[in-house]
């Protein structure tokens, strides 16, 4: 299953079962996304490493402000319009699809 497979399931509203496709890829994608956080939370970084790690966090090129610490489940349904401000302390469930700001 692709992340795209995945993230049209997840938005169809139908129920993950244990062990399905579906709740692997949800495993693997969740894992991912704790590196990435450990990352930006663990030591400074410059707002373009932010916005290199946040990108490679939801799949897409973004260009936004971050306070750390930044927690999420999944990563890649969150989607964010140029210019959004994540302050200090966020936590993102973000399984079923987080829009913010213009986005395209």
């Amino acid at each position: 299953m692709t992340t795209a497979e995945f993230l049209e399931f997840m938005n169809s509203g139908k129920q993950v079962t244990a062990e399905s496709k579906v709740h692997r890829i949800m495993h693997k994608l969740s894992q991912e996304a704790i590196r990435i956080t450990m990352e930006i939370n663990s030591r400074y970084h410059t707002p373009e490493e932010i916005n290199d790690l946040m990108s490679e966090l939801v799949g897409e090129p973004v260009k936004v402000g971050l306070f750390p610490p930044f927690y999420t489940d999944c990563g890649k349904n969150i989607h964010l319009g140029k210019g959004v401000f994540i302050n200090a302390g966020c936590k993102f469930q973000d399984q079923g699809g987080i829009y913010i700001g213009a986005v395209h």
